[in-house]
Protein backbone atom coordinates (compact mmCIF):
# COMPACT_ATOMS: atom_id res chain seq x y z
CA UNK A 1 0.00 0.00 0.00
CA UNK A 2 1.52 3.30 -1.21
CA UNK A 3 2.01 5.75 1.48
CA UNK A 4 0.28 9.18 1.50
CA UNK A 5 1.91 12.51 1.93
CA UNK A 6 1.24 13.72 5.22
CA UNK A 7 2.04 17.21 7.41
CA UNK A 8 3.30 16.92 10.66
CA UNK A 9 0.29 18.24 12.29
CA UNK A 10 -1.73 15.68 10.28
CA UNK A 11 0.31 13.04 12.62
CA UNK A 12 -1.59 12.87 15.81
CA UNK A 13 -4.70 11.58 13.42
CA UNK A 14 -2.72 9.38 10.98
CA UNK A 15 0.65 8.48 12.42
CA UNK A 16 1.19 5.62 9.80
CA UNK A 17 0.83 7.87 6.84
CA UNK A 18 4.17 9.80 6.16
CA UNK A 19 6.38 10.77 3.26
CA UNK A 20 8.95 9.21 2.11
CA UNK A 21 11.98 11.34 2.34
CA UNK A 22 13.18 13.22 -0.14
CA UNK A 23 14.01 16.28 -1.49
CA UNK A 24 10.51 17.69 -0.48
CA UNK A 25 10.14 15.53 2.45
CA UNK A 26 13.70 14.92 3.94
CA UNK A 27 14.13 12.56 7.06
CA UNK A 28 16.18 14.80 9.50
CA UNK A 29 17.95 11.78 10.64
CA UNK A 30 19.12 10.76 7.50
CA UNK A 31 20.27 14.06 7.22
CA UNK A 32 22.05 14.27 10.56
CA UNK A 33 24.14 10.97 9.24
CA UNK A 34 24.25 12.80 6.20
CA UNK A 35 26.19 15.81 8.32
CA UNK A 36 23.90 18.12 6.53
CA UNK A 37 21.96 19.23 9.70
CA UNK A 38 24.09 19.91 13.32
CA UNK A 39 23.61 17.32 15.40
CA UNK A 40 25.74 16.26 18.47
CA UNK A 41 27.30 12.82 17.76
CA UNK A 42 28.48 11.05 20.21
CA UNK A 43 28.99 7.28 18.66
CA UNK A 44 29.34 6.12 15.23
CA UNK A 45 29.97 3.03 13.15
CA UNK A 46 29.43 1.75 9.85
CA UNK A 47 25.76 0.84 10.83
CA UNK A 48 24.21 3.43 13.21
CA UNK A 49 24.59 6.62 14.53
CA UNK A 50 24.00 7.91 18.51
CA UNK A 51 23.47 12.04 19.27
CA UNK A 52 22.24 14.34 21.95
CA UNK A 53 18.61 14.68 21.63
CA UNK A 54 18.43 18.68 21.15
CA UNK A 55 15.49 18.75 23.43
CA UNK A 56 16.09 15.94 26.20
CA UNK A 57 14.73 15.05 28.94
CA UNK A 58 17.59 15.32 30.35
CA UNK A 59 21.26 16.51 29.87
CA UNK A 60 22.76 13.16 27.77
CA UNK A 61 19.53 12.27 26.61
CA UNK A 62 20.60 10.45 23.56
CA UNK A 63 19.03 8.82 20.23
CA UNK A 64 20.25 5.80 18.56
CA UNK A 65 19.11 5.66 15.06
CA UNK A 66 20.26 2.96 12.28
CA UNK A 67 22.02 4.96 9.09
CA UNK A 68 19.78 3.43 7.15
CA UNK A 69 16.07 4.70 6.71
CA UNK A 70 13.90 2.68 8.50
CA UNK A 71 11.20 3.83 9.52
CA UNK A 72 9.74 1.92 12.56
CA UNK A 73 11.24 -0.91 14.29
CA UNK A 74 9.55 -3.20 12.03
CA UNK A 75 10.40 -2.02 9.37
CA UNK A 76 14.54 -2.77 10.04
CA UNK A 77 15.81 -5.74 8.70
CA UNK A 78 16.33 -8.70 10.99
CA UNK A 79 20.31 -9.12 10.06
CA UNK A 80 20.19 -5.24 11.61
CA UNK A 81 18.57 -5.99 14.95
CA UNK A 82 21.74 -7.90 16.78
CA UNK A 83 24.29 -4.96 15.74
CA UNK A 84 22.34 -2.21 16.21
CA UNK A 85 21.32 -3.20 19.95
CA UNK A 86 24.31 -3.89 20.65
CA UNK A 87 24.95 -0.43 20.22
CA UNK A 88 22.22 0.76 21.84
CA UNK A 89 23.60 -1.16 24.88
CA UNK A 90 26.74 0.48 24.15
CA UNK A 91 25.48 3.76 24.46
CA UNK A 92 23.03 2.79 27.68
CA UNK A 93 26.21 2.25 29.83
CA UNK A 94 28.42 5.18 28.44
CA UNK A 95 25.74 7.48 29.61
CA UNK A 96 24.94 5.99 33.16
CA UNK A 97 28.93 6.08 33.00
CA UNK A 98 29.52 9.34 31.78
CA UNK A 99 26.26 11.03 33.52
CA UNK A 100 27.17 9.39 36.99
CA UNK A 101 23.21 8.42 36.53
CA UNK A 102 21.70 5.48 38.74
CA UNK A 103 20.12 4.22 35.75
CA UNK A 104 18.96 4.81 32.54
CA UNK A 105 14.96 4.67 30.46
CA UNK A 106 15.73 3.11 26.98
CA UNK A 107 12.26 3.11 24.51
CA UNK A 108 10.95 3.28 21.48
CA UNK A 109 8.07 4.76 19.93
CA UNK A 110 6.36 3.02 16.46
CA UNK A 111 4.53 5.59 14.70
CA UNK A 112 2.65 7.07 17.46
CA UNK A 113 4.56 9.93 19.73
CA UNK A 114 7.18 8.88 17.05
CA UNK A 115 8.51 12.58 15.99
CA UNK A 116 10.54 11.95 13.29
CA UNK A 117 9.55 8.97 10.97
CA UNK A 118 12.97 7.15 11.26
CA UNK A 119 13.46 3.91 13.50
CA UNK A 120 15.43 5.74 16.99
CA UNK A 121 15.79 4.68 20.31
CA UNK A 122 15.70 6.76 22.99
CA UNK A 123 18.32 6.45 26.12
CA UNK A 124 17.62 8.66 29.11
CA UNK A 125 20.10 8.90 31.90
CA UNK A 126 17.91 8.66 35.30
CA UNK A 127 18.39 9.11 38.92
CA UNK A 128 15.90 8.37 42.08
CA UNK A 129 14.06 11.21 42.56
CA UNK A 130 14.35 12.50 38.76
CA UNK A 131 10.60 13.85 38.65
CA UNK A 132 9.81 12.00 36.03
CA UNK A 133 6.30 10.16 36.24
CA UNK A 134 4.61 8.15 33.87
CA UNK A 135 4.75 9.35 30.32
CA UNK A 136 4.66 13.05 30.64
CA UNK A 137 7.65 14.58 30.75
CA UNK A 138 8.75 18.01 30.32
CA UNK A 139 11.57 18.60 27.71
CA UNK A 140 13.99 20.74 28.11
CA UNK A 141 16.95 22.86 26.41
CA UNK A 142 20.67 22.77 26.98
CA UNK A 143 21.88 25.97 28.97
CA UNK A 144 24.38 26.94 26.41
CA UNK A 145 26.40 25.24 23.34
CA UNK A 146 29.42 24.79 26.15
CA UNK A 147 27.03 22.15 27.83
CA UNK A 148 25.53 20.05 24.94
CA UNK A 149 29.67 19.98 24.59
CA UNK A 150 30.26 18.80 27.71
CA UNK A 151 28.06 16.46 27.38
CA UNK A 152 28.53 15.06 24.46
CA UNK A 153 32.53 14.82 25.60
CA UNK A 154 32.03 13.17 28.53
CA UNK A 155 29.36 10.16 26.57
CA UNK A 156 32.04 9.55 23.76
CA UNK A 157 34.58 9.17 26.16
CA UNK A 158 33.04 6.12 27.85
CA UNK A 159 31.73 4.80 24.45
CA UNK A 160 35.14 4.33 23.82
CA UNK A 161 36.29 2.94 27.17
CA UNK A 162 33.68 0.60 26.96
CA UNK A 163 35.01 -0.27 23.42
CA UNK A 164 38.75 -1.11 24.91
CA UNK A 165 37.17 -3.11 27.39
CA UNK A 166 35.08 -5.08 24.88
CA UNK A 167 38.11 -5.42 22.82
CA UNK A 168 40.22 -6.44 25.74
CA UNK A 169 37.53 -9.45 26.72
CA UNK A 170 37.59 -10.64 23.10
CA UNK A 171 41.38 -10.55 23.08
CA UNK A 172 40.83 -12.77 26.52
CA UNK A 173 38.64 -15.08 25.15
CA UNK A 174 35.99 -14.96 27.68
CA UNK A 175 32.61 -14.23 27.73
CA UNK A 176 31.71 -11.40 30.08
CA UNK A 177 29.62 -7.40 30.76
CA UNK A 178 31.37 -4.99 30.77
CA UNK A 179 30.90 -3.13 33.77
CA UNK A 180 30.03 0.57 34.05
CA UNK A 181 32.10 2.96 36.70
CA UNK A 182 30.67 2.81 40.09
CA UNK A 183 31.77 6.03 42.01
Amino acid sequence: MPRAKSHPADRAAASSLWPVPSQDHPCKFCMIVRREIESYIVFEDESSVAFLDHRPLFAGHCLVTPKNHHETLLDLPAELIPVFFTNVQRITRAVEEALHAEGSFVAINNRVSQSVPHTHVHVIPRRKGDGLKGFFWPRQTYKDTEEIIQTQQAIRSAVERDRRQGEEIREQGTVATPQRAVE
